[in-house]
């Protein structure tokens, strides 16, 4: 016991200067885009690990895609969080281009100019059932050779369902329980995510540049977003030899941490200066591609039937709320009192009459608290 308070008493907090200094660098996320699309990008500043917030957004910069040597320039229109944004540029791709950022307070920062890449067409998408989860991949080559190094991004979007159907709605004015109208749907839903891990492929060591069934994302099989349908909008970019070498260093500092065997963080060094400040770090690196896509639809009946989903709720078995009007001792639809509550399911009969209804929550038996009735304008 004595030993055991000596040790304890040992024990002090160590807290690195990183994790308390109270540095905000700029962070600048997004691709020029040189082709029929919109670039997108987005600023930021670093947090300190101990604060609530996990981003923090600039707006009122003044963010410029510039040309070298032909005082030829774009600006971005700030649309608020952070969000910078301009139509199609299609821009040259025999020259290149930077980034120019320049904050209310008249501090400068610039990326090197870049070469234009031009992104190769997607091949394929498509999706296997293995290891009990469902691993989409990508199919994709460059027949000049002259691209080799790749990353993706993806929007996905799926249908769903609450836990229970609710067929009845409560009418507050009327003071009963009626049947839903078509447009008092909460039963089929759409929501959607984005990814937010790292994607990144090269085929710089192989004789022809060509990725075969490059590992996009893994869906477990009991997860919800598979359940009814499901689709993913990739999009892939093409990368220099210097952009891939930066993704690849982000993908090992956040993503492939926590083991002896893994890889040591390292300095991230992009492309992006402080001109008014050499010695100020700025996270990020800009590239310069034209996007490619593509879309797919996975529907449940091409998965294995025995991939069960779960349900991100815990739903509890459907409860019974009564209706009873005192004065006549017998149960109807118009009662004074409304016993239970929640979302009615379906309606209970007693004696040749409503007696009441079957109810969940509303996390069990409406959708719209976590997507929208209207189905986005791509789906089929």
């Amino acid at each position: 016991m004595v030993l055991a308070v000596i040790i304890a008493g040992c024990k002090k907090p160590y807290n690195p200067p990183v994790v308390s200094s109270n540095n905000h660098y700029l962070v600048v996320e997004g691709v020029i885009n040189s082709g029929n699309d919109s670039t997108i990008i987005s600023l930021s500043k670093t947090v300190k690990l101990s604060e609530n917030v996990s981003t923090q957004p600039v707006t009122n910069y003044t963010v410029v895609v510039e040309r070298e040597q032909a005082g030829v320039s774009y600006t971005l229109q700030s649309e608020g969080n952070g969000k910078y944004d301009i139509g199609p540029m299609h821009l040259d791709a025999t020259k290149k281009y930077r980034l120019h950022i320049i904050t209310p307070e008249g501090k400068e920062y610039a990326s090197d100019y870049v070469e234009v890449k031009q992104t190769q067409p997607i091949d394929s998408i498509g999706f296997i059932a293995k290891n009990n989860a469902l691993q989409i991949y990508v199919n994709t080559h460059d027949a000049t050779n002259n691209t080799r190094y790749y990353r993706w991004d993806y929007d996905e979007t799926w249908k769903f369902h609450p836990e229970f159907h609710s067929d009845y709605i409560v009418d507050a004015m009327a003071k009963q329980v009626r049947a839903r109208l078509p447009e008092e749907n909460v039963y089929t839903c759409f929501t959607g995510d984005n990814s937010s891990n790292i994607i990144i492929g090269s085929s710089a060591k192989l004789a022809q540049d060509v990725i075969y069934q490059g590992l996009i994302t893994t869906i477990p099989s009991n997860a919800e977003k598979i359940a009814v349908r499901y689709s993913i909008l990739l999009k892939q970019y093409a990368l220099t030899k210097e952009g891939y070498q930066f993704w690849e260093s982000m993908k090992k500092n956040t993503e492939q941490l926590g083991s002896i065997f893994d890889a040591q963080p390292t300095q991230l060094t992009g492309n992006i200066h402080c001109t008014s400040d050499p010695a100020e770090p700025v996270i990020g690196y800009i590239s310069i591609s034209n996007t490619q896509s593509k879309r797919i639809f996975i529907d449940n009946s091409q998965l294995p039937q025995n991939w069960i989903p779960k349900y991100p709720y815990d739903c509890l078995a459907p409860d019974s709320a009564y209706f009873y009007n005192p004065n006549t001792k017998i149960y109807e639809v118009q009662a004074y009192i409304i016993v239970g509550g929640g979302i009615p399911l379906e309606i209970m009969y007693k004696d040749g009459g409503v007696a009441g209804y079957t109810y969940s929550s509303e996390a069990c038996a409406v959708c719209t608290i976590r997507g929208r009735v209207q189905p986005p304008l791509f789906w089929k």
